[in-house]
């Protein structure tokens, strides 16, 4: 599943004006461990259940789990209502965008999730990336659980590599000409979904974040720079230029994600961008016609003279979860601690997930792909954003829907920064 942190929350602004007077109310012990998540989004519920069945079954009998659900579409909507009521679940995914939670923090409404396990002796169960990544979603505030950690580059078919005498490219200049020798070869460089976009801006943000450094969009959301300055427009050139030769493949703006998905796994594409969330279908015989084994992971290459490294990977957090400070109490902080010590391992072990969390128990027979993927995240200390993270809901909604035509030429890189850059309105 992609990751539902993606999504666009319309009412996420319309949560300020409930919040910010009257902080979390006083603490009131809850007669449940109630959990409000999204209904699209099973693995989670499943992961706590398991929990609640087994290494957490002491904290479930002293406060047993309730699930409750509710469709991604409305779910800021509800969480609104709920904060407006001071009657927030103890636990809850923490909306749609990082702005829902956020406005909930303004309004004293979350627990302080690194306090509380400096509290709990666990300060090390979220791992360094994920806090990293945490930190650049949420203003440097740690206010939410990570029951993710995807990270995001370059899957590449090893044996179309092989045979084209491709070594694995480290910089853009050399992923260029790794495109240029597969499209001569009558294989589509890159697979993508067009239609819903996303994809593609990823390709600029990367681009950005290796040129002028992991702050890039930070600079651009606190007003510092602009998208229509032209070291901006220019990541969205050097996207626009692989459009320009085909690199895509035909029709571009017709390609969804599955179809992206199958032109990548039947070998009519080289290379494919996408977060680690995909190693599911990578991992699924009857999907991958080329073979787990004939596939490799590269970070999004460095650009020469760059500010920005390899080493900085491009992640999200899946659906970070928050915890209400109403209803946080010595059964709900047992609970937390018994998290924050298992959710790693059993999400891993029960439903193949990587998270922001240690894994405390080593999970046996794990793929080799997801083993790849785990050195890549232990490797990992400091993580950037994708392209419209920071982005308020029009901004990032004109962007993706934009993006394909700014890789067919429809829009020039100019034209579609402008677009963009006006939505934002700084």
């Amino acid at each position: 599943m992609v990751p539902l942190i993606a999504g666009i929350g319309a009412t996420a602004l319309a949560l300020t004006g409930c919040t910010s007077g009257g902080g979390g109310g006083e603490a009131t012990a809850p007669d449940s461990f109630s959990y409000l998540s999204f209904a699209e989004n099973t693995s989670i519920q499943d992961t706590l259940t398991a929990l609640s069945e087994g290494e957490c079954s002491a904290e479930n009998e002293a406060l047993a789990l309730d699930i409750t659900t509710q469709p991604q579409a409305s779910y800021d909507q509800q969480l609104q209502l709920l904060a407006g009521q001071n009657a927030l679940p103890v636990l809850f995914a923490s909306g749609n965008t990082p702005q829902v939670a956020k406005d909930l923090q303004k309004g004293g409404k979350l627990v302080d999730v690194e306090q509380a396990l400096e509290d709990l002796d666990q300060s090390d169960a979220i791992i360094p990336a994920a806090k990293s990544t945490i930190d650049a979603l949420y203003d440097g505030e740690q206010y939410v659980l990570p029951t993710e950690f995807n990270v995001e580059g370059i899957w590449y078919n090893k044996q179309l590599f092989a045979d084209h005498g491709i070594e694995v490219p480290t910089t853009w200049d050399e992923l260029v000409a790794a495109a240029d020798t597969l499209n001569a070869a009558g294989v589509i460089p890159f697979s993508a979904d067009g239609q819903d976009g996303w994809p593609l801006t990823r390709l600029v943000g990367n681009y950005l974040f290796r040129t002028l450094g992991p702050d890039a969009l930070q600079r651009v959301a606190e007003g510092e720079a602009k998208l229509t300055d032209p070291e901006y427009v220019e990541a969205a050139a050097a996207v626009a230029e692989l459009g320009d030769k085909g690199y895509f493949g035909p029709s571009v703006t017709s390609i969804d994600y599955m179809t992206a998905v199958n032109q990548f796994l039947t070998g009519q594409a080289g290379m494919f961008y996408m977060g680690s969330w995909i190693l599911a279908n990578f991992n699924d015989p009857e999907q991958n016609q080329i073979g787990a084994e004939n596939i490799g992971f590269m970070p999004f290459p460095e650009v020469e003279g760059g500010e920005g490294s390899a080493d900085q990977l491009a992640a999200n957090v899946g659906v970070p979860l928050a915890l209400s400070e109403a209803s946080y109490s010595d059964d709900v902080a047992s609970w937390l601690g018994c998290f924050a010590e298992n959710f790693g391992s059993s999400s891993l072990a029960n439903q193949g997930v990587i998270t922001g969390f240690k894994v405390a128990t080593p999970v046996e027979d794990l793929p080799p792909l997801t083993q790849e993927v785990q050195s890549q995240i232990e490797a990992t200390t400091q993580s950037v954003l994708w392209f419209e993270a920071l982005f308020n809901a029009k901004a990032a909604t004109t962007s993706q829907t934009n993006a394909s035509q700014l890789v067919t030429g429809a829009l020039s890189p100019e034209e579609f920064m402008e677009t963009v850059q006006a939505d934002l309105g700084n």
